[in-house]
């Protein structure tokens, strides 16, 4: 009997668990939602102004994933880490998609 009650708490466990990393926010959900945008920097940024909590460790994590490799490539390469992220900026702003949110160099939010 204990056995399957434990087995019932396990498998509800892993429900919940399955059931949130499914609503968990990717960067192609917040893109399409306009949650966030590119910006020059080659950083993730809200152009709502006012990001959730969600929103807002989406960009941490991402950013920070990217702050990483630009910095080794800057080594790779031997440029400056700002040269890295300011030509990934520009890359990102050309690869966006139609319809995603770009920050524009005077600070201005648009829709590609």
């Amino acid at each position: 009997m204990k056995l399957l009650h434990s087995l019932k708490i396990t498998s509800g466990l892993l429900i919940l668990l399955l059931s949130t990393s499914c609503l968990a926010l990717d960067l192609q959900v917040a893109k399409d939602k306009g949650l966030v945008g590119e910006t020059p920097s080659g950083y993730l940024e809200s152009p709502t102004g006012k990001p959730s909590a969600e929103v807002i460790a989406l960009m941490a994590d991402i950013n920070g994933k990217r702050k990483l490799k630009y910095q080794e490539v800057a080594a790779k390469v031997g440029k400056s880490l700002s040269i890295v992220e300011q030509l990934a900026g520009e890359k990102a702003l050309e690869k966006t998609e139609a319809g995603h949110f770009v920050k524009k160099a005077s600070g201005e939010w648009i829709k590609k």
